[in-house]
Order: structure tokens, then C-alpha cells, then sequence
């Protein structure tokens, strides 16, 4: 385990140095160099790092901090109105047919995992391309922003649903109370006075007293414990956590509010989640897609699943008279998917569900949903991908 200590903070220096290289041609998010940088040192290519349980548990606070975040990148006003509506029917069309095809594939919790992995989108990964594009406020870039936030919401839901130890009955029921917890914490942010709380962390932006920094933690352990005490899926508790968040800061100058959330994305991007992507990659079992050639041909397969289940149900959610050309594009980034991937998959795994070959697949069709898909939909929007959105600067 200490050569793994050691080695992933080295490729989570090395992918952005490659990303910003290699974005001279092409730009790659750098997810995509610390996963296969990850698949390099592991144990199907090069050995240097292996499985430990310190790192996994790092890797999960990684995790959580991803979905913390993107609890705080979402825009309320995108879920409503017609778009809103949209996002939400073309989220509940591709659960259904990913489910659908799971259970041609292979019927049971298999399928359901499978539903879950293929009607996923990366909100996480788009929001960053977004809004280095000064798209974020855009018809094009409010129907993204809601095709992600119910991309990621609603697979959250259905793990903690259909995933648990209990009965889906059962489940939806102590949904329901951490539901209500959750509407407390979010009832008490929007009451609480905000006056004092913002004169308190402006002050100790630039101290060792870190105060905005230490409360994120709290909000974020605290939710996660209880999504885990209530035996749900500890991404809600992280998803709720950074809506409660972004409702405490709502109020505060842009100056602080600017500077914790830069504070906020350097603990999350510069540590955590490179850690959970790279001890994604060294977990991740090429062994077995070499092993049986044949299975290589099932990722882009699964890719053109991702395309048609999540993809084209987001339709539904594109901007009012917009072009065939920006149609296009908001399928593809509706089918931008592998943090949820990701964590299904590795859930299946452990619970012995799915076989690692086929979380080996999803997981590689992930990767390349979020390689080549925001990059043709920009493309088709008559603009490039930011740097800044790929790891290096702003082209």
C-alpha cells in the first residue's frame, strides 16, 4: 500500500500536465487521463499500485465531495417549466428502457443496475464545460443543467429504492423520512439568519479558523451519516448536503461566495475526487475484457446504449426552436455518463450482482461518453471546448 500512496498522488499531478499537452489537438477531461492513468499502474498492466482499504475508504470521501458539489451546482429555476418537465420525463423514459433492456439482457437486480448505469448523466463533468463556454444561462445550457441534475437525482434515488437490504416498500418509506430530514436542513438554511453567518465566514476566509470550510464538512458528514444510518445510499446524503449548502451561502457577497466555493472545488479537485477516479482506474478490471476479446466489442455497444437510452429521451428537455445541429448536442451531453456509472457498477461488483467483466464495460463506455461526446456537442454548437474545462487554460 505504500508504493499506491505515493503513485496516486502522482497521477493526479501527471493528468492535468497531460491533458493541458495533449489539448493542443484534442481536448480530453482530465477524469479521462486519471482513470486510465489508474488502469496503467494497477494490477492488470503495470502492478505499481494495488487494492487497499485506506485508499478505498479515501476514495469514497472522493466520491461524496464529487456529489457534494454537483448538490451545489444545481439550478432551481432549470427545473421548471417545460424544460423542467422534459428533463424529468426523459429521465423516467430511460430508466424504464434501461431496465427494459437489463432485463432482456439479464433479469433480476442485474437489470436494475443496468437501468440505473444507462440513464445516468455526468452533471459534474458538464457543468464545467459550461460554463467555461459562458453557456450556463443559455436555453442550451439551462436544459443541460437539467437533464444532468435529474441525470444524477433520480439514479441516486432509484439505488437507495431498489439496491438497499429492504423491500422496495420498506425502502421508500425510510426514503421518505430521510426526505423530510433533508426538507428540515433545507427549511432551517433558508430561515437561518444569514447576516452573522457570512460576517463570520468572510472573516475567516483568509485564516487558519476556515469556518465556511469546516461547516461543509459538517453539513456533508452529517447527511452522509445519516443516509448510511437509514441504510440508503450515501451519494443522496452528499447530493442533499451541497443543496443545503448553496442555500446557506446563497445571500453572500459574490467576493466570499467566489472565494468559498474556489476553496470548496481545491479540496474536492485538487485531493479527493482524483483520488476516487485514479483508485477507479486501479480497481478497474482489464484483465477480464483481455482476457475475452469478444468483450471489447461490448463497450462500444454499450456506448450506443448510453446514446440511445439516456440520449435520445433527453430530447424532451431541448431548448423551444432549436436547430437540428443544437438537437444533436443536447443528446449528447444528456448521454454523458460515468461518475454514476461508477458507483453502480462498483456497488453491483461488491454485492456480487454484476460481474466485474460487465461493470468493466460500463465503466469503458462511460469514459467514452465523456471523451468524445461533449467535445462533438460543442462542436456542433460552433464553439470549442475550453482548456479550463479540460484541465488546461482557456483556448
Amino acid at each position: 500500500m505504500d508504493l499506491t500512496l505515493l503513485v496516486i498522488p502522482l497521477l493526479a499531478v501527471l493528468a492535468p500536465v497531460a491533458a493541458r499537452v495533449l489539448g493542443r489537438w484534442v481536448r480530453i477531461p482530465v477524469v479521462v487521463f486519471e482513470l486510465v492513468l489508474g488502469i496503467i499502474v494497477g494490477p492488470s498492466v503495470l502492478g505499481w499500485a494495488q487494492p487497499a482499504d485506506f485508499v478505498h475508504t479515501l476514495s469514497q470521501f472522493g466520491l461524496a465531495m464529487l456529489f457534494f458539489v454537483a448538490g451545489t451546482e444545481i439550478e432551481f429555476g432549470a427545473l421548471t417549466g417545460r424544460t423542467g418537465r422534459g428533463a424529468i420525463l426523459g429521465w423516467l423514459l430511460s430508466i424504464a428502457a434501461g431496465v427494459a433492456l437489463g432485463w432482456i439482457l439479464a433479469p433480476g437486480e442485474t437489470a436494475v443496475i443496468l437501468g440505473i448505469a444507462l440513464a445516468s448523466t455526468a452533471l459534474g463533468t458538464l457543468l464545467p464545460i459550461l460554463r467555461d463556454a459562458n453557456e450556463l444561462r443559455t436555453p442550451f445550457g439551462r436544459s443541460v443543467g437539467a437533464l444532468g441534475a435529474v441525470g444524477e437525482f433520480g439514479p441516486l434515488v432509484a439505488i437507495s429504492l431498489f439496491l438497499g437490504s429492504r423491500t422496495p416498500g420498506v425502502a421508500t418509506i425510510v426514503l421518505a423520512v430521510f426526505v423530510a430530514i433533508a426538507a428540515g436542513a433545507v427549511w432551517y438554511a433558508l430561515r437561518v439568519p444569514q447576516g452573522a453567518l457570512h460576517r463570520f465566514v468572510g472573516s475567516t476566509l483568509h485564516t487558519s479558523g476556515q469556518f465556511a470550510i469546516r461547516v461543509v464538512f459538517l453539513i456533508l458528514a452529517a447527511l452522509v451519516i445519516l443516509s448510511i444510518t437509514l441504510d440508503i445510499d450515501m451519494l443522496l446524503g452528499a447530493f442533499a448536503a451541497g443543496l443545503v449548502w448553496r442555500l446557506l451561502i446563497r445571500d453572500a457577497s459574490p467576493a466570499d461566495r467566489e472565494a468559498v466555493e474556489s476553496k470548496i472545488e481545491a479540496v474536492a479537485f485538487g485531493f479527493l475526487v482524483p483520488v476516487f477516479f485514479i483508485y477507479t482506474g486501479i480497481t478497474f478490471d482489464l484483465a477480464a475484457l483481455l482476457a475475452q476479446p469478444v468483450l471489447l466489442l461490448l463497450v462500444p455497444i454499450a456506448l450506443v446504449a448510453l446514446l440511445v437510452v439516456r440520449g435520445v429521451p433527453s430530447l424532451l428537455a431541448a431548448p423551444e426552436r432549436s436547430s437540428g445541429r443544437e438537437r444533436v448536442a443536447v443528446v449528447l451531453m444528456g448521454a454523458t455518463g460515468l461518475p454514476i456509472v461508477v458507483a453502480v457498477t462498483s456497488e453491483g461488483v461488491e454485492k456480487g450482482i454484476l460481474p466485474s467483466w460487465a461493470a468493466a464495460v460500463l465503466v469503458g463506455a462511460g469514459m467514452l461518453s465523456v471523451l468524445l461526446f461533449p467535445l462533438v456537442a460543442m462542436l456542433l454548437r460552433g464553439e470549442r471546448v475550453p482548456r479550463s474545462a479540460m484541465g488546461g487554460e482557456e483556448a
